[in-house]
């Protein structure tokens, strides 16, 4: 994610700007990890549907719960 579009996710959430300024770098940092845990579990689907066949990609990753 770019800085803008880390900053729009965040105003999204209502929280207060000195909040967000302030602890900016660890809410970047938090959503590193989130993205690569996100691409890992991705690509493990994308190995298994490699592997085991049925359905696409795209249906995979979309029937992925959130939180």
């Amino acid at each position: 994610m770019t800085t803008d579009e880390i900053i729009d996710c965040l105003e999204t959430t209502g929280l207060n700007q000195e909040f967000v300024c302030q602890f900016y770098e660890e809410m970047k940092l938090f959503a590193k990890l989130v993205a690569e845990h996100e691409r890992e579990a991705c690509a493990a689907m994308s190995d298994w549907i490699l592997k085991e066949g049925g359905g696409t990609w795209g249906d995979a990753i979309r029937a992925r719960e959130s939180v």
